[in-house]
C-alpha cells in the first residue's frame, strides 16, 4: 500500500481547497481565504500557489490575484475558488456576496489569458443561465465546479431552492460563464447525515475513473457535522439523465472516520507527480469541539481553523474510489 507522506495539516487555515495540474506542468492551489469572527474580517481575496510538486504547494509563496470590491457586488464572502484551464485560458470560478447583502451570494468567473501567477485576471461577471431558465442563479448559489467529459463541458453548483441542492448543466467552453443547457437536479438532502444543523448538499468535486464518473459532495453544517457523500454514474451513460446516477446512502468520509480531525468536507482530486491519486479536503482540529482550537468562533463559518489536508485514494475493480483513512 502506498504511504501518505504529506504533512497534516497540509496548509493551515485554507478551506475548500482546490488543486490542479496545469498544461504547463505546474500544480496550482487555491482555497477560501478565511474570515476571523465576522464577514467583515476576511473572505476578501483569491489566492494562488504554484509548485512543480504537490508537496511543494505546502511551502510555496501565496499571492493574491484578485481582491473583493469595496462595495457593491463581489464585495463579501469570497468563497470556494477553483482554477480551471478551459479552451486555452485560465478561469477561476468563485462565489461572492454584496456589500449591502452579504448573503446575496452568486457564482462569478475570472479569466486569465497569460501566466496565472503574473498576468492580469479580468472579471467575466456572474454565471448566466439560458433565457428560458428562470431558476438558475436567482437564489443563494455557490461552489461552482467544472469538468469535461466526452468532449462536452459541464458545471455543477449548489443552490438553495427549498434546500441547498446540487445542479448540473452544460456550458459553452468559449464562454464558460454561460450555461448552454437547462440544468438537472443532481442531488438534494435526503438522509439524516445531510441535514445536521442545516439541510445542505454543496461543494461538488468530480473524479473520472476507467469505469465511473464520480461526484463527491459535502453535507450538513460547516462544523464537526460536515461530511462527504458520493454519487456515481457509469462512464458511458447519459450523465444528464438523473436515472444514470446512484447516490450512496451513507457518507464516504465523516468525523467518526478520523483521528484528531472533525468536519471533513469540500474536496478536490489530483494525481501527484508520483502517480498517487489524492483527495485534498479540509477538516478542523478535534479541539474545535471544545472551543480550544485557538481561533474558536461559535459561528463555525468565522472560525478559520478549517485546514487543507490530504488522503490517498485507490480505485477498486468496480471503478469506484476508496479513501485510505
Amino acid at each position: 500500500m502506498k504511504s501518505n507522506n504529506y504533512p497534516n495539516p497540509f496548509i493551515e487555515q485554507r478551506a475548500d481547497p482546490y488543486v490542479t495540474k496545469g498544461p504547463d506542468g505546474f500544480y496550482y492551489f487555491t482555497a477560501s481565504y478565511p474570515a476571523f469572527y465576522s464577514a467583515d474580517n476576511g473572505y476578501d481575496r483569491i489566492v494562488l500557489r504554484r509548485s512543480e510538486t504537490v508537496y511543494g504547494l505546502s511551502e510555496a509563496d501565496e499571492i493574491t490575484i484578485w481582491r473583493a470590491h469595496e462595495k457593491g457586488t463581489m464585495a463579501k464572502h469570497i468563497w470556494a475558488p477553483e482554477i480551471h484551464f478551459i479552451g486555452g485560458c485560465w478561469y477561476i470560478f468563485f462565489a461572492a456576496g454584496d456589500s449591502d447583502n452579504v448573503w446575496n451570494i452568486r457564482p462569478y468567473v475570472l479569466k486569465c489569458e497569460g501566466d496565472p501567477i503574473s498576468s492580469e485576471w479580468t472579471e467575466c461577471g456572474k454565471m448566466q443561465a439560458l433565457p428560458e431558465d428562470k431558476t438558475s442563479f436567482n437564489s443563494f448559489s455557490l461552489d461552482m465546479t467544472y469538468f469535461e467529459h466526452k468532449n462536452k463541458h459541464y458545471v455543477i453548483w449548489a443552490e438553495i431552492i427549498g434546500d441547498s441542492s446540487l445542479f448540473m448543466a452544460e456550458i459553452n467552453p468559449d464562454k464558460p460563464w454561460q450555461l448552454s443547457s437547462m440544468p438537472i437536479l443532481l442531488t438534494k438532502p435526503e438522509y439524516d447525515w445531510e441535514k445536521v444543523r442545516f439541510r445542505v448538499n454543496e461543494g461538488a468535486s468530480v473524479l473520472k475513473t476507467h469505469k465511473k464518473l464520480c461526484v463527491f459532495f459535502s453535507a450538513s453544517g460547516t462544523g464537526a457535522e460536515y461530511c462527504m457523500g458520493m454519487m456515481y454514474a457509469d462512464i458511458d451513460s447519459d450523465i444528464m439523465n438523473i436515472d444514470s446516477w446512484t447516490k450512496l446512502n451513507s457518507p464516504v468520509l465523516q468525523t467518526e472516520d478520523l483521528t484528531g480531525e472533525v468536519g471533513p468536507g469540500h474536496n478536490s482530486f489530483v494525481t501527484d507527480e508520483n502517480g498517487q491519486l489524492l483527495l485534498v479536503y479540509h477538516a478542523r482540529p478535534a479541539e474545535h469541539l471544545t472551543g480550544e482550537c485557538g481561533t474558536y468562533c461559535e459561528e463555525s463559518l468565522y472560525d478559520p481553523c478549517r485546514h487543507a489536508r490530504i488522503k490517498l485514494v485507490e480505485i477498486n475493480e468496480a471503478g469506484l474510489p476508496e479513501i485510505i483513512i
